[in-house]
């Protein structure tokens, strides 16, 4: 049994428009200046929000779409890890 075809496309597409949201609202905390560029919590919130929209494209998929979020999982995730090999007591 496959998991696509068992759960409904439209759970799919909420859960990308979850990170969508999380992308927003990521952006908004930085422009309030409520959440640092050089914090790990903007970087795990990136990581969180790209995989997100990459489940949301497995019923719709865009190549161009799914590289993107590819590129911020990964600079995400080397960000996240320069930010934990300098201070790795609090996030």
């Amino acid at each position: 049994m496959n998991i696509f075809t068992t759960v409904p496309p439209h759970v799919f597409e909420a859960v990308g428009v979850v990170g969508f949201a999380l992308y927003v609202i990521n952006y908004g905390f930085l422009t309030f200046h409520w959440l640092s560029s050089h914090s790990r919590m903007y970087f795990a919130i990136n990581i969180i929000a790209a995989l997100c929209v990459l489940i949301g494209l497995v019923v719709s998929f865009n190549l161009a779409s799914a590289l993107i979020q590819i590129f911020w999982v990964v600079m995400s995730i080397v960000g996240l890890m320069l930010r934990l090999r300098h201070s790795p007591t609090t996030f």
